[in-house]
């Protein structure tokens, strides 16, 4: 039942990050990256907090003494994260970015391998290898020779910022305190709210602000209800069901969401590969899975003769 839970969460999760992608090409010439990332926590936390003051106030003692590793967490999952990516797009390709966004599990893995001595599982491995195939099919639009031709340049430095940034995020989520959901995301968005301010000065300091427009402010809304609320809410929630290298794999599944959102909104047509991507994402995350159900329930079978006993 958790299991099942998680997994529709997590697809929702993914859901709203491939409306994020596109939401930030959308917002090229519309809005400002640091605009953007500073209006949608504002927007975001103005929501929230009406909802959050109660669950606050009761679980503030928890919150200030963890509040550091809070600010640090909205700091990296939140600021750090959706700025870098809004930045690289200005810069580089929607391919370079689904491929590097793609990023994101491994990532996970190696950060939970050095820093805690979480190990992956063979398969799990496996799983990730064939999701990553499925993303780099639909990124290459089913020519995986286009890849050797992708040029690495700021934006894609400024993609990996990203991805480091979430997976160091993802990992630590592990020392968040048992406080009401509502007051974590409160917290978390509160400061990536202050954390958004110093690179928001920069953009003004430097004359590239841009502030939003009628398309700006409607992408204003859609990042701050949909990838800032829901799907941070969802994905803390998932991780907490199944853990961050499971739930991790799922991020995968956004530059497949991308690509049908992209078809939808702009009209781009569905092909052949397309298709044939999404399934093996889809078969890595059931592999993955597998591997992780089967070595959570081997503790569990291990102790069962001693717990009948």
């Amino acid at each position: 039942m958790h299991q099942n839970r998680a997994y529709a969460i997590l697809l929702l999760t993914t859901l709203f990050w491939g409306g994020n992608a596109v939401a930030g090409k959308l917002a090229v010439g519309h809005v400002s990256p640091f605009a953007l990332t500073f209006l949608r926590w504002a927007l975001a936390l103005a929501i929230l907090l009406p909802l959050a003051w109660k669950p606050l106030r009761r679980d503030w003692p928890l919150v200030k003494a963890n509040l550091p590793l809070l600010m640090f967490l909205g700091m990296l999952g939140f600021t750090l994260f959706n700025a870098s990516m809004y930045s690289a797009l200005t810069f580089t390709s929607a391919v370079n970015v689904s491929i590097e966004q793609a990023a994101i599990p491994m990532a996970i893995i190696a950060l939970n391998f050095c820093l805690f001595k979480v190990r992956a599982t063979r398969l799990q491995l496996a799983g990730f290898v064939l999701s990553l195939l499925g993303v780099s099919l639909t990124a290459s639009h089913g020519d995986l020779r286009r890849l050797t031709g992708l040029d690495i340049n700021v934006g894609d430095l400024l993609m990996m910022l990203a991805v480091l940034a979430y997976g160091l995020y993802t990992v630590l989520l592990r020392f968040k305190p048992q406080i009401h959901w509502l007051s974590t995301i409160a917290v978390l968005a509160a400061s990536a709210l202050l954390a958004s301010l110093p690179f928001l000065a920069w953009e003004h300091a430097s004359g590239r602000l841009l502030l939003p427009d009628a398309r700006g402010w409607a992408i204003v809304a859609y990042t701050a209800l949909f990838p800032s609320i829901l799907s941070q809410v969802f994905f803390i929630r998932g991780n907490e069901l199944i853990g961050a290298n499971r739930a991790g794999l799922f991020v995968n599944l956004v530059p497949i969401f991308g690509t049908l959102l992209s078809i939808l909104i702009l009209g781009e047509t569905f092909q052949l590969h397309h298709a044939v991507a999404m399934a093996l994402v889809f078969c890595g995350i059931w592999l993955a899975e597998y591997s992780g159900r089967r070595a959570a329930a081997a503790p569990a079978r291990m102790r069962a003769p001693m717990d009948g006993s």
